[in-house]
């Protein structure tokens, strides 16, 4: 069955924006995760979370009412960078198509435990020595942060949409 709602959930932003796009992109509706309770248990849902240490976040608790079609993880790694990755942290099965989009890093809409890990993770990587291009780009955003939402990241999600 093809999926009739799109499910967020959104930390800073970016998730948001990208489950916003897509709606328009396909003309379905889209909800909030504490919003979708209002959706019929089963309701089936393209779900859009952002992703922290590889988890897709809020996903298990949405698979315990929707019918997750196909999962959109936003972080901050390049698009389809952790899609493999993002599978295993979350246990998704294979027949469920996994794409990562690349979301971006805006300081000031970090705060706590979120700010201390990204805190951590930029001081970690600085300190690396002999880092590879590819963390040198991870350096650079986490240091100046960035903006890559686009509808061409989603171009992947709207074949397999296309698709169905």
């Amino acid at each position: 069955m093809k999926p009739t709602a799109i499910v967020y959930v959104s930390h800073t932003g970016y998730t948001a924006r990208y489950a916003r796009l897509l709606s328009q992109m396909t003309g379905l509706p889209c909800h909030t995760l504490p919003a979708a309770k209002t959706l019929p248990k089963g309701t089936p849902v393209i779900y859009l979370g952002w992703l922290m240490a590889g988890t897709v976040k809020d996903y298990r608790k949405a698979k315990r009412r929707l019918d997750i079609r196909c999962v959109c993880g936003v972080g901050l790694g390049d698009a389809g960078g952790q899609d493999a990755q993002a599978r295993k942290s979350n246990r998704i099965m294979e027949e469920i198509p996994v794409f990562t989009l690349q979301g971006g890093m805006d300081h000031s809409k970090l705060s706590g435990v979120y700010a201390s890990m990204i805190g951590t993770l930029t001081r970690v990587m600085a300190a690396k020595k002999n880092r590879t291009a590819d963390e040198e780009k991870m350096l650079r955003l986490l240091r100046t942060g960035g903006d890559f939402v686009s509808g061409e990241q989603l171009m992947p999600v709207l074949r397999w949409f296309g698709s169905l």
